[in-house]
């Protein structure tokens, strides 16, 4: 059996196929995995290499490794139990090879695998495996009586024929149940038209209604069900409120089928036998097995597909536009302990910070709009960002209120979603930032530099925390910090960093720096500097060509020595960007940002294939050269709630009202529409056409006009749609 590392050469072709992408490209996307390329690297700097695979190829193309690796490494592990055993053929070990899946090794093994005592293995130690491979074979002479009458014997605990016959059927059950073509096609069928079924547990349902409420008699093809609604009635089973049951209707064809897998003879004398020991072995054994692996299945499914969305969902929100920087006010709002208030400058500096009382006595509401006219007098913030959380609505009134009385222009009044902030105000970054500060006080700081730019200040906080996810707590914790740690590394990346503003929590996310190196530029920064040139990175402890080659292009230094620092241009094509400012007499900084020379150039002039320069580098090149550095996120533009709906209260049916989308689910999308209760757009009710995932029309961040359906005060829920919203507005 070859090692791991030796399979992986093979890997392209079962990659290639299962993905239907170019096994040329795969098998160079897996040369630059093994030479510790990263996924937004080789996506961005290596595309004649992979033919253009984008980083949704490239991420498939990971997982379908890893995958591929593991189940290697369990072959190796099979192959070294049956070696010990003294079980292990040229067949079994050839048959090991050929498994393209878990499952499949995992049957093959199933037979030699340790167990505790069965019937079946008491049976064969009271001398009964004769008799069982006798019903196997199905002859069509002889007796089942007078075979099982040789087999009675006291001493081996055989009293009667019918003690034979049955410890014989245990064991042709077993080995009915362990059969790797019987598993595959009982898995198949169950696959095909099993069903999930939960019903209410009495117990947990006598009380009083539970939110499972729906499942309580609930039935679902397992081909068909959804991974939220699987997700719910799992949530419900762990509760103790539902139990839950995958079974199959067409359990008599599947018998009829394992019957004819075994080789069954209806009219051999043995017949019968193994037709009972078929039966026996499916509802003893194998039903309750399948039954199992397809919940595993399912919910692993499930998760994935939850995984998915929580991603989808944070990049958009990551992505979403920025303010800039400019100097904002940012409100952390709330009743009692008041609203707390921190002024940031445009590089998201503290400038002051101070609490408000706007909802407390007419006192304390009219000291709240002097000071809050002082804030904005003295430091003339474009915007104020208040957090949606409680007392969101309240304080965004009072502040349009105070800002109306002020004769200076006024600034833009955003709501922010504050996700995550309080997470922030507790961490030790947040604690080393601000040592003096307030708890508090530091939310205030995060809600403002969150509108000023969301994935700088984002990455500061567990993604998990960030609230954008489905049943996120009942999904595993190490495939969802993989994937949101993927996504917060693509977006990153994507946009580019500003290697001289830059925290060490942004930098990490750079393609191959890390936390340590990131600690360590910083480090470098705080104490020779700014950096002049990209070079400069090479001067950091630990950071060494590898390193400067995945990361560099996607730090940008504005104002730098070098012209090029500043875009997404990376060093190694420098030479290339000279090549095209001479050929034209010009200087370099004439050429960057000339469109008119550079719709000129003739790119094919430039390819160089020994050095990897092919027209995918060469037009990515002249479109960074006439935009050098350009954000990619869209402009941002506030959003505009009804000020007369501050309120669950307030909302009346067929209301049309503008909202931001805030989460996307499987089975809808919910929309701040400026009540501090998010309402529910149905995945019916998003579009006038047939929609297959709300990700396909919606994504967090999105403005939507919604039409409100009902509103349900005593369980605080809202009903939207946007499907009705346009018909009313056409």
């Amino acid at each position: 059996m070859r090692s791991p590392e030796a399979d992986s050469s093979s890997f392209a072709e079962a990659i290639a196929s299962k993905l239907s992408l170019p096994a040329k490209g795969v098998r160079a996307t897996l040369g630059l995995f093994a030479q510790k390329a990263t996924v937004p690297f080789i996506a961005r700097y290596r595309k004649e290499l992979t033919g253009g695979l984008d980083e949704v190829m490239l991420r498939q193309i990971e997982a379908e490794q890893r995958s591929l690796s593991e189940l290697a490494q369990r072959k190796q592990t099979v192959i070294a139990a049956l070696e010990k055993q003294a079980a292990l053929t040229d067949e079994l070990a050839a048959r090991i090879a050929q498994c393209a899946t878990r499952a499949e090794l995992e049957d093959l093994y199933l037979p030699f695998k340790p167990r505790r005592r069965t019937r079946a293995q008491a049976a064969r130690e009271r001398g009964l495996e004769p008799l069982a491979e006798r019903i196997l074979a199905q002859a069509l002479g002889g007796s089942l009586e007078r075979e099982a009458q040789r087999f009675v014997s006291r001493e081996c605990d055989v009293p009667d024929v019918a003690a034979a016959i049955q410890g014989a059927k245990d064991i042709v059950a077993e080995v009915v149940s362990e059969r790797a073509d019987v598993r595959a096609l009982c898995r198949e069928a169950y696959r095909k038209h099993g069903w999930v079924r939960s019903v209410a547990v009495k117990k947990a349902t006598e009380k009083g209604p539970t939110k499972f409420e729906q499942y309580y008699d609930y039935a679902e093809r397992v081909s068909k069900i959804p991974s939220h609604r699987y997700l719910a009635i799992r949530r419900g089973e762990e509760a103790g409120v539902l139990r839950v049951k995958i079974g199959i209707d067409e359990a008599e064809a599947l018998l009829a089928r394992m019957l004819r897998l075994m080789q069954h003879v209806a009219r051999s004398p043995f017949g019968r036998a193994l037709a009972d020991a078929v039966h026996d072995g499916f509802e003893r054994l194998l039903a309750g097995s399948i039954e199992n692996e397809l919940a595993a299945e399912l919910a692993a499914r499930s998760q994935a597909r939850a995984i998915e969305v929580f991603a989808d969902n944070l990049q958009h929100l990551l992505l979403a536009a920025p303010l800039g920087a400019k100097v904002v006010l940012g409100i952390d709002p709330g009743f009692r302990t008041g609203c707390k208030c921190a002024v940031v400058d445009g590089t998201g500096k503290l400038l002051e910070a101070t609490t408000i009382y706007p909802t407390g006595s007419e006192a304390q509401t009219s000291a709240a709009a002097r000071k809050l006219a002082e804030l904005v007098g003295r430091h003339a913030p474009v915007a104020i960002a208040v957090g949606n959380g409680t007392a969101g609505r309240e304080t965004s009134s009072f502040v349009r209120r105070a800002l109306a009385a002020l004769a200076q222009p006024h600034p833009m009044l955003v709501s922010v979603n504050e996700a995550g902030a309080s997470v922030y105000s507790a961490s030790e970054l947040a604690r080393s930032e601000f040592p003096e500060l307030d708890l508090t006080l530091r939310g205030a700081v995060s809600i403002a530099r969150r509108l000023q730019d969301p994935l700088a200040e984002l990455v500061k906080i567990e993604p998990r925390a960030i609230g954008v996810g489905q049943y996120q707590h009942d999904l595993p914790e190490a495939a969802l910090a993989q994937r949101l740690g993927e996504v917060v590394e693509s977006a990153v990346n994507h946009v580019g960093v500003d290697l001289n503003t830059a925290s060490a929590e942004l930098l990490a996310y750079v393609a191959g720096v890390g936390p340590a190196i990131a600690r360590a530029i910083v480090l470098r920064r705080e104490a020779q500097g700014p950096y002049r040139t990209r070079k400069d990175l090479l001067d950091v402890p630990k950071l060494g060509a590898k390193t400067f080659e995945q990361a560099a292009g996607f730090l940008r230094i504005r104002e730098g020595l070098e012209p090029l620092d500043a875009s997404a241009v990376h060093p190694e094509r420098y030479e290339v960007v000279l090549r095209m400012a001479r050929d034209y007499q010009l200087e370099l900084r004439q050429l960057i940002g000339n469109a008119n020379a550079i719709d000129n150039l003739q790119l094919s002039r430039y390819v160089d294939e020994a050095s990897g320069v092919g027209l995918p580098t060469l037009e990515d090149i002249a479109r960074e050269l006439k935009k050098p550095g350009r954000d990619p996120r869209a402009s941002f533009e506030p959003p505009k709630f009804r000020e007369d709906v501050a309120r669950l209260e307030d909302l009346r049916v067929g209301m049309l009202l503008e909202g931001v989308v805030t989460n996307v689910t499987a089975f809808g999308a919910f929309v701040d529409i400026g009540v501090h209760q998010d309402g529910l757009v149905h995945v019916s009710e998003l579009s006038p056409g047939y929609v297959k995932s709300p990700a396909d029309v919606v994504a967090v961040g999105d403005a939507l006009t919604v039409k409100v359906l009902a509103v349900d005060l005593a369980r605080k829920r809202i009903s939207l749609s946007a499907k009705a919203a346009q018909a009313a507005q056409n």
